[in-house]
């Protein structure tokens, strides 16, 4: 009669001890799904502003290793529009070179992430000026 009983709770703490197995494999695999989404798409936005008068010469972007130079653009207002860009990707480079009028006039370079302005370099005085923005989605 013991050894009936002994063998009953063994049985009874092995079916336990699998189904406690079995939530943990589950709950782990359900977390590696989650880790799973490295990279994401984002809607990048590159624009070049000048004031008073201040006339945009060269504007030089890159995105990865893919690099776009514009020379002369018309206009105190330059933006790329819209364009998708995979966080794989990395890196993010806007460069541009101004010539400004007066003392107070501004050369402003505005990188936009998904709708929002995530670093701006703005620079103010007369004569030639240039501004950069580098950014990596890899930064913490």
């Amino acid at each position: 009669m013991k050894q009936f009983y002994k063998s009953k709770s063994l049985l009874r703490l092995s079916f336990l001890f699998v189904l406690l197995f079995s939530v943990i494999t589950v709950v782990n695999s359900c977390k590696k799904d989650d880790d799973d989404e490295e990279f994401k798409d984002h809607v990048v936005q590159f624009e070049v502003k000048t004031t008073t008068g201040g006339v945009i010469k060269a504007i030089v972007t890159q995105v990865g290793t893919s690099k776009t130079d514009i020379f002369d653009p018309v206009g105190t207002v330059w933006t790329s529009g819209e364009f998708f860009v995979n966080s794989s990707q990395a890196q993010l480079n806007l460069d541009a070179k101004a010539d400004l009028p007066d003392a107070d006039s501004e050369l402003v370079v505005n990188l936009w992430i998904d709708g929002e302005i995530v670093k701006t370099d703005k620079k103010v005085g007369a004569g030639p000026m240039v501004a950069s923005i580098d950014y990596s989605f890899l930064e913490l």
